[in-house]
Formats: C-alpha cells, sequence, structure tokens
C-alpha cells in the first residue's frame, strides 16, 4: 500500500512540475502519467475491484485539486519576487544634481567625449564645438542619457548643434 501512495505523490509532484516549470510533453508528463498508472495498476492487482476502484477514483480527484492549485494565480503570486529593481548601474546626470546652464570644468581631453567634473561630481562629458582641451570652463548644455553635453563657456552654441549631437 506504501508503494501505491508514494507513486501517487510522486505523480501529482511530476504533474505540478509539467504544469508550471516544464509546460509541454516533457519527461514530467510522461513520469506524472506512469506514475498514476503503476498506482492503479498495483491498487486493482494486489487489492481487488473496490481498492483499485479507490486508488483510481483517489488520483483522478487530487489530480484536478492539483491542476486548480497549481494554475491559480494567488497560489504562484505568493511565491514570486514582488520587488522592483528601480536603480541603475550609472546614475543619470540628473540624479546627479547636475543641470543645464551649470559650469564644470574639463578633467580630459574631450576629444569629443571625456571627463568632466561639475561641482564635486565627475562625469562623461561630450563636446559639441571642436575638441576641448583639460582644465577648460565649460557649460552643461543638455544629456543624451549618462553623458553630459557640454560646450566652451563663452562660445555661442546654436541649438541645432546641441539637438544633432543628443541621441546620436
Amino acid at each position: 500500500m506504501w508503494l501505491i501512495i508514494i507513486l501517487i505523490l510522486v505523480g501529482l509532484l511530476l504533474l505540478v512540475a509539467e504544469l508550471v516549470l516544464l509546460p509541454g510533453i516533457s519527461v514530467a508528463g510522461v513520469g506524472a502519467v506512469l506514475s498514476f498508472a503503476g498506482s492503479i495498476f498495483l491498487g486493482y492487482m494486489y487489492y481487488g475491484f473496490w481498492i483499485g476502484s479507490g486508488v483510481l477514483t483517489a488520483v483522478v480527484l487530487l489530480s484536478m485539486v492539483a491542476v486548480i492549485v497549481s494554475l491559480r494565480a494567488n497560489t504562484w503570486r505568493r511565491l514570486s519576487l514582488t520587488t522592483t529593481i528601480d536603480s541603475t548601474s550609472t546614475p543619470t546626470p540628473q540624479q546627479r544634481n547636475i543641470r543645464i546652464g551649470q559650469s564644470g570644468i574639463t578633467l580630459t581631453r574631450l576629444a569629443p567625449m571625456g571627463k568632466a567634473r561639475f561641482g564635486e561630481v565627475t562625469v562623461e562629458a561630450k563636446s559639441i564645438d571642436a575638441y576641448i582641451d583639460p582644465r577648460q570652463p565649460v557649460e552643461a548644455l543638455a544629456f543624451d542619457n549618462t553623458v553630459v553635453i557640454v560646450g566652451l563657456i563663452g562660445t555661442r552654441v546654436r541649438q541645432e548643434n546641441v539637438n544633432s549631437h543628443v541621441n546620436q
């Protein structure tokens, strides 16, 4: 009798795995059917018609319960992750409190990309003018994801130039 109970439990575990983890016809589904068939066969073979019919009824009812419980949304909502990740690996200039019009200084040569410092924050910067040498005063003109678009302070920059360098 213990073998029949173990086969039914193994069949239920394989059925749930087939429904949730391995959808489609897979080894788990075939294993569940074989396990259920084995338990029903043993019930009829060793214990007769009434016990075999009881095992068959138990397999059908337990399978229906397992399918219903497995496919309910609340069952898996409790087991699934519900936290969201809202951080990024590289913060945007806005997250680092850099504003358009803020002045800074280049740390490396911008040819056209390099490093610039705005206050205490060092960021990747992109020049829209020609190359900019180190230790030159620059101004934040726009943002392109994590890059600050800069221009030399004191030079007149047309808005079309800024727009053409954003999202290239």
